[in-house]
């Protein structure tokens, strides 16, 4: 059975020293650059992982990272928060970190059982989901000075100019504008919008998508923004009475859930044939051949680690300053 290589081994094919090696993994930026790249190398060339459990003595951390874990709500849009958390779960491994998955049911107990976990040096740093306008949790976390950062933006704050924290998040947007674009040119003109309630930041963001794709059209007869909450039967009633009075080529969704509901209004109104997009792109959506906006977890995953390690081994949060604060993933369209 092959030895396992070690740090020394690492060093030695490196040219440095011990302590360099160690830099590298630990402190990245006070190694330079081409020093940094051959070390690099020479772990890759040598298959060598750090011993976490050692780490974790020596430098008198956890090496865990927290994540909320959202309550369970059912539906059809919970798989892409398990894509993300599966795969932030894959990078911190990669990089000798474990997370941990911790549960609260509001904003309050959060801060609470996050102040748990702090303070019995259970984390090094956490990462929070679902953020929204005046979260209580980004306040009480920067206070703390714990190391964070949030799956979505601060809501109703300049968070590109002025960013308030590290954030990562799904360019929403930029996601319907595309799907928007792709069913005007497919389809015509007259292009709806089903969407959430106003005030949903998300929600929000992917409507402007849709507003932007469509200019001065947008929320007049032949292109209405039309609202159900999520939920199947919701979209479904909704679409169903549109169908009755209104012409239009096609739907652009807020997500897959809404989607199906929509699908499921045309086909009852015999017009299984109008193009529908959603977004989220859950199994469902594909078992029913609909077109759908891709949210790449993965990538948020993979985002989220960098904001807060970096390029090394342990927690160094990148500064809070314009152009490095955030990672926006452009979603993919996915046409069916």
């Amino acid at each position: 059975m092959q030895r396992a290589a070690t740090i020394e081994d690492v060093a030695r094919q490196a040219g440095v020293s011990r302590q360099t090696v160690s830099n590298v993994l630990n402190s990245p930026e006070v190694v330079r650059d081409g020093t940094r790249e051959r070390v690099r190398a020479a772990i890759s060339a040598l298959g060598y992982a750090p011993h976490a459990s050692a780490r974790r003595l020596r430098t008198q951390r956890s090496s865990t990272i927290g994540v909320h874990l959202d309550p369970y709500a059912g539906g059809i849009s919970g798989v892409v928060l398990d894509r993300f958390v599966h795969a932030l779960a894959e990078h911190a491994s990669e990089r000798g970190m474990r997370v941990l998955l911790y549960a609260a049911r509001s904003p309050e107990e959060e801060i609470a059982r996050m102040g748990e976990l702090v303070d019995g040096g259970d984390v090094d740093a956490v990462l929070i989901t679902g953020t929204f306008h005046g979260d209580p949790r980004t306040g009480w976390l920067t206070q703390r000075g714990l190391p964070f950062v949030s799956f979505g933006r601060p809501w109703g704050l300049d968070d590109i100019d002025d960013p308030q924290h590290l954030w990562v998040d799904v360019d929403g947007a930029a996601g319907t504008r595309a799907a928007t674009d792709h069913l005007r040119a497919a389809s015509g003109e007259r292009v709806a919008f089903l969407g959430w309630p106003a005030g949903s930041g998300t929600g929000d963001d992917r409507e402007r998508g849709w507003r932007e794709a469509m200019g001065e059209a947008a929320g007049t007869d032949a292109a209405p923004r039309l609202v159900a909450v999520e939920n199947v039967a919701a979209a479904r009633q909704v679409v169903e009475r549109v169908l009755v009075d209104r012409a239009i080529d096609a739907i652009v969704c807020a997500s897959d859930s809404l989607a199906i509901g929509a699908h499921l209004a045309a086909v009852a109104g015999g017009r299984a044939d109008l193009p529908i997009i959603g977004f989220d792109n859950t199994p469902a959506a594909e078992a029913l051949g609909l077109s759908s906006v891709e949210q790449l977890p993965e990538r948020v995953a993979a985002g989220a680690m960098d904001l807060l390690m970096g390029e090394g081994l342990s927690i160094a949060p990148r500064s809070t300053t314009p152009g490095h604060a955030h990672v926006l993933v452009e979603p993919l369209l996915v046409v069916r």
